[in-house]
């Protein structure tokens, strides 16, 4: 048993008499980090799509870029890369969905109505008169006493699944209330436990019924990049683990279905919020999809850069930031068609090479810092899923992972720091202490219900038990900067580099993590996860492979 406050000492004091020595002051170069935000998301790069064109710039120049700062390859046997293996699919033409109540038949318009694709690799999907099922938000989770598919027999049909948790829009008093971290979205409200769970358990195919409130944005963002390539990382049995359909419904086209089948859409979306919720069939009506896809194999390529430490460079500080945007897509009402990914993510790739440059820099640490650029975040946290299947340092001796996603432009540096996933772990007391000693003040994430701890890269690896720290800008909505973002650029084309931008307040953020990732390196201190946090068993069982 952990005991929660004697280790939380042990790790201040012990982190505390590091910083004596630790270099807390980098020389964060916020023009150097400009330029390479206009580098990245130029056209030249062409949205940085995992196996593309944009793809083999991107990884040459990041490892130019590293070697240049005076890291050394941390992939492989010495190789600035990882190759991740991948599957991709992509569209072949329209699809044809349908749904039959009788005599009557529902069409449904690919893009305007609903969103389907499928990883499995086969060219052709598809699914004739499948019954469909409502089961709820479509969660099973024991440790919560929550099962929403009871002992119903769900193979063979197309299930519909409400976004986000049981206790989401819960109000004050319900007895589901909490059960789910509240406002705070778990892995149970994500749509890619989801799309597992459906293929777990046999589905022919699954659909999210998006709600903008749920989802975290608008049916938009979904449209925009759905016709973008699919990737998953390559399964041995890749049609027992997912549905050969999944995607996404408009509400209103949901609640047309229910009607037609008798039902109360509303209704039945408030009974599931009760731990007694059984699955409903929608009374004959079923459902059709076929469409074609190109489906092949390709390789993608995490790039990883090393300071190898002084004394023990077998334990590893991780820092994290993914490379890839969403590339070549749906024109914008402009015409423009590149997703450039300025803020989200060239800035933190940008912010990698400046902690790359700062560790260089200053005298060797004790524990060795890695700089990883990930691959596939946008299409599923791809590469650092692939990374923590097959990881190049050991997961158990990996102290940290300090993840960087979506940096914004400016000189005002806020005096909030945003956590997500605050209090989830020992790692926020680290960065608390370092924002107080320059003005800062850590707040939790101001949108919970957009679940962004379990959307970026350090997800995977903490599902294995590396801590993980998320100190975020661009897409909280804490800030006007920040709200502006979200709402007119956050997944546009428009999320381009300006030629007015400065990067000094990002520079400041960086200046933060870079001090939070030199005491873990010279400290001897084992950061944990805090009491109750889903991850903390997978670190426990992790220590017995520890040296």
């Amino acid at each position: 048993m952990r005991h929660a406050l004697p280790a939380v000492s042990a790790l201040a004091l012990i982190i505390a008499s590091s910083s004596a020595t630790a270099q807390d002051k980098p020389d964060i170069d916020a023009s150097r980090m400009n330029e390479a935000v206009r580098v990245l998301a130029s056209d030249e790069f062409e949205g940085r799509a995992p196996a593309s064109a944009g793809e083999e710039k991107t990884v040459a120049w990041l490892v130019e870029q590293f070697r240049a700062a005076g890291a050394e390859g941390g992939g492989p046997d010495g190789a600035f890369v990882q190759v991740a293996h991948l599957s991709r699919t992509r569209q072949d033409g329209p699809a044809a969905i349908s749904a039959q109540v009788g005599d009557r038949a529902l069409v449904l318009e690919r893009g305007a109505d609903v969103l389907v694709s499928s990883d499995r690799p086969t060219d052709h999907i598809t699914v004739t008169d499948a019954p469909v099922v409502f089961v709820g938000y479509g969660a099973t989770a024991p440790e919560r006493q929550w099962d929403d598919f009871k002992d119903v027999d769900v193979r063979g049909k197309v299930i519909v699944v409400l976004v986000n948790d049981p206790d989401f829009e819960a109000p004050a008093g319900d007895p589901v209330a909490g059960k789910f971290d509240d406002k705070a979205m778990t892995f149970y409200g994500r749509w890619t436990y989801k799309f597992l769970e459906a293929g777990r358990r046999g589905a022919a195919g699954v659909l999210v019924v998006h709600e903008t409130a749920g989802a975290g944005y608008g049916w938009s963002v979904l449209q925009n990049s759905s016709a973008a390539p699919k990737f998953d990382i390559v399964r041995a049995d890749p049609n027992a683990e997912r549905a050969p359909f999944q995607g996404w419904i408009q509400r209103a086209k949901a609640e047309e279905l229910f009607t037609a089948a008798g039902l109360d859409f509303a209704a039945l979306k408030d009974s599931a919020r009760r731990a007694d919720f059984r699955p409903v069939v929608l009374p004959g009506l079923t459902m059709s999809v076929d469409f074609r896809q190109i489906a092949d194999g390709v390789e993608t390529k995490n790039v990883i850069a090393r300071i190898p430490g002084s004394e023990r460079p077998n334990e590893t500080v991780m820092y994290g930031a993914h490379w890839d945007g969403y590339g070549v897509g749906t024109p914008d009402a402009s015409g423009d068609t590149i997703y450039n990914a300025a803020v989200d993510n060239a800035t933190g790739v940008a912010a990698l090479l400046e902690l790359a440059h700062a560790f260089a820099d200053a005298p060797r640490p004790k524990r060795s810092v890695v700089f990883a650029a990930w691959s596939g975040e946008e299409a599923g946290l791809l590469g650092s899923t692939y990374y923590a299947a097959n990881p190049v340092w050991p997961l158990e001796t990996t102290v940290a992972n300090i993840n960087v996603d979506s940096l914004l432009p400016g000189t005002e540096i806020d005096p909030n720091v945003v956590v997500i996933g605050k209090g989830k772990n020992q790692l926020d007391e680290v960065l608390a202490r370092h924002a107080t000693a320059t003005g800062r003040t850590l707040i939790a994430d101001p949108a919970p219900q957009a679940g962004a701890f379990y959307r970026s890269d350090h997800f995977p690896l903490a599902l294995k038990g590396v801590p993980a720290l998320f100190p975020a800008a661009g897409f909280t909505g804490a800030s006007a900067a920040s709200r502006d973002y979200v709402q007119n650029r956050y997944h546009q084309p428009s999320d381009e580099w300006d030629a007015t931008w400065r990067m000094d307040a990002a520079a400041a953020d960086v200046a933060l993590i870079y001090a939070v990732g030199r005491d873990l390196a010279q400290s001897d201190a084992w950061p944990e996860w805090n009491p109750g946090a889903e991850f903390g068993p997978a670190r426990d069982q992790s220590k017995a492979s520890r040296p």
